[in-house]
């Protein structure tokens, strides 16, 4: 009889540490169990080593011995932070700028740099300065696509071994100390001043011609200056004018040639 009660408790504590080591092992399970997004991608570590890369969909991993990171491949935007640089012509200026890339090789994303959003940032951020350095004032202004394509080469360059594809590199604003916008206005005034000098200078000299060539053309035809004066005293209005045939002064000027 004792030995009968003794198997039954055996029974029931085997069941019951059963359940429990079930119970367990369905924890354990469930634990494993991972989601990936489509736009992710799982790099697996089996005991710190890389095992592999997961698509999207459910997953499982061995809890403890496995372990998931999960990389975005979405286009990832980082703003570059408004940065002090001096221009070749030693002007000084603070610059930001934003960058877009994208993770095209996850694994080498994770195993090849720490934190690779920080590392492109500081990437561009030390080659926004150093090809700033390089420029004068004018171009800074003026150029900031072909700036901005120098930039994105350079970063494209130092990044590409990390599954890094950087899509473009904007500048966004430019902002100068408040003497050197004054100075710069002042020269587009003084520009614009020497402009208009050389335009209206332009067109006196234009008319000059113009009125030249008109004489030209009145004194080869005989009574042409008697015409055009006639018609300048017709179009007067309240003036006294004294018309004298040209044919009159023409004679007083063969006779003072005579004598």
């Amino acid at each position: 009889m004792e030995i009968a009660i003794q198997l039954i408790i055996k029974t029931l504590l085997m069941g019951v540490a059963g359940f429990w080591i079930f119970i367990a092992v369905l924890i354990y399970l469930s634990r494993g169990l991972r989601v990936i997004d489509q736009f992710e991608r799982g790099i697996i570590l089996t005991l710190g080593r890389y095992s592999g890369t997961r698509n999207p969909g459910l997953t499982f991993i061995f809890p403890v011995f496995q372990k998931m990171m999960k990389v975005d491949l979405r286009l990832t935007t980082i703003d570059i932070p408004k940065q002090e640089v001096i221009t070749r012509d030693n002007v000084p200026a603070y610059i930001n700028g934003v960058v877009y890339f994208l993770v095209e090789k996850p694994e080498n994303a994770i195993l090849g740099v720490q934190n690779y959003v920080y590392a492109v940032s500081q990437y561009a951020q030390s080659a926004l300065r150093d090809v700033i350095g390089g420029i004068d004032l004018d171009s800074l202004l003026t150029e900031r696509t072909r700036i901005a394509d120098e930039i994105e080469k350079i970063v494209m360059q130092e990044t590409s071994d990390w599954g890094i594809k950087v899509h473009s590199i904007k500048i966004q604003d430019i902002e100068l100390p408040a003497d050197m916008k004054r100075v710069m206005a002042r020269q587009a005034e003084a520009e614009r001043e020497r402009r208009s000098v050389i335009i209206r200078a332009e067109g006196e000299l234009t008319a000059s011609e113009n009125l030249r060539k008109a004489a030209e053309n009145l004194t080869s035809i005989p009574g042409g200056l008697s015409l055009r004066t006639l018609a300048t005293i017709e179009k007067a209005d309240k003036a006294t004018i004294f018309a004298l045939p040209i044919e009159i002064l023409e004679g007083f000027k063969r006779l003072a040639d005579k004598t």
